[in-house]
């Protein structure tokens, strides 16, 4: 292989390629970066054995061919390089890798090219184009929520799913980790028609790298029977992940719990509340994580204490119908939960002190989360629920 690159045309690519593929464990192919230069191009590729990524660049193809060399030295050599041209070519014996950039010179150790496994194809047939931007947000609201136990193995993973009923035609994307569970919905025809019946999943460790992967462009999406796959509006990148087969649980049971009329409800402004949380936060520990609840119809006071910190309380204009008198929540958590809202106004639906409470925003329409309160096992220590 001989081939001449400009620099800047190839190191976004490069980076995308090693950020999948494992630092220092696994075999030495998993951790290579191949480069295949053919028909006025350089193709990029890596894979950790789940995530495949394919990048094509333009090249100027003096050889054609193909040639292994270790990912993240490779990648970190050419991030550090100026911009310019680089030479890059295989020894006769194909023993190693030379990159010249001018009079600077350097050689990496190449791989045996029976080393590649070939990587899945983009299906061709049914594809749709979504916004890369969107999908993002979807993640970022959704991902949070999501067990980071692998073993847990549904709720490890985000579930997009098809539903139809009288309201018409949406997609459903949620997340579950036991003790907290976020819904997005959104109208999408096109997507809907593309996600099989039951819906897929993707693991969540999967999730960080496809955020990486994703741009402020359109993106092409297809699906194969085991896999995704992701590809620019150029083609120019392909992206594909596994799909997971385990059962959803079904969530339909806690969200009608929110629409019970008995209910309690507390609205408050959203970025007071967290100001409070923060400052309550100080004042938790390892054995007391939580803020405690105290409601009235103008106000809700919150506070926490712990043994060796000190106490807290603050009160918090709000609005509150019902009979609750109090409940506790996991102050991080909760923290966490209302940074991903964007209404200035948010409401707590209380059912119940150890009941699934659910958070809503009049511009968030489309998105919920519920969280988990903690048992109140004494009117100053609190313990979170086994969910």
């Amino acid at each position: 292989m001989f081939v001449k690159v400009n620099r800047d045309e190839i190191i976004e690519g490069l980076q995308k390629s090693a950020g999948i593929i494992p630092a220092k464990t696994g075999a030495a192919f998993l951790r290579s970066i191949w480069l295949e230069a053919q028909d006025g191009s350089l193709k990029i590729m890596s894979t950790d054995s789940s995530l495949e990524f394919c990048g094509e660049y333009p090249a100027q193809v003096m050889t054609p061919g193909r040639v292994g060399v270790q990912g993240r030295a490779f990648c970190d050599l050419v991030r550090n390089l100026p911009k310019g041209e680089l030479t890059i070519k295989v020894d006769e014996e194909g023993k190693n890798m030379l990159i010249e950039q001018g009079r600077r010179k350097y050689k990496l150790p190449a791989n045996e090219p029976e080393w590649f496994q070939a990587f899945a194809p983009f299906p061709e047939g049914e594809t749709v184009f979504w916004s890369g931007d969107f999908l993002h947000e979807v993640i970022e609201k959704i991902g949070f929520c999501i067990s980071e136990e692998d073993n847990m193995e549904a709720i490890a993973c985000l579930y997009l799913k098809p539903e139809q009923d009288a309201a018409g035609k949406r997609v459903e994307v949620c997340g579950l980790n036991g003790h907290q569970f976020a819904m997005f919905t959104f109208v999408n025809d096109d997507i809907f028609n593309l996600l099989p019946r039951d819906g897929v999943l993707i693991q969540r460790k999967y999730l960080s790298e496809l955020k990486k992967w994703l741009g402020a462009d359109e993106i092409e999406l297809a699906m194969g029977e085991k896999r995704l796959f992701l590809r620019t509006g150029d083609k120019r990148e392909t992206f594909s992940l596994p799909l997971s087969f385990y059962q959803y649980p079904n969530y339909q049971g806690f969200l009608s719990k929110l629409k019970d009329p008995t209910a309690a409800r507390l609205t408050v402004n959203r970025s007071e509340l967290i100001d409070t949380l923060e400052r309550i936060l100080i004042f938790n520990t390892d054995s007391n994580r939580c803020t405690y609840f105290l409601f009235s119809p103008g106000e809700v006071v919150l506070y926490s204490q712990g043994q060796d910190v000190g106490t807290a309380q603050e009160p918090l204009a709000a609005t509150y119908q019902g009979d609750l008198q109090r409940i506790a929540f996991p102050t991080r958590n909760l923290i966490e939960i209302l940074s991903h809202y964007a209404s200035q106004e948010v409401t707590l639906i209380l059912t119940g002190a150890e009941a699934p409470c659910g958070v809503s925003g009049d511009k968030d329409q489309n998105y919920n989360v519920i969280i988990m309160p903690m048992m109140i096992q004494e009117e100053t220590y609190y313990a979170e629920e086994n969910a």
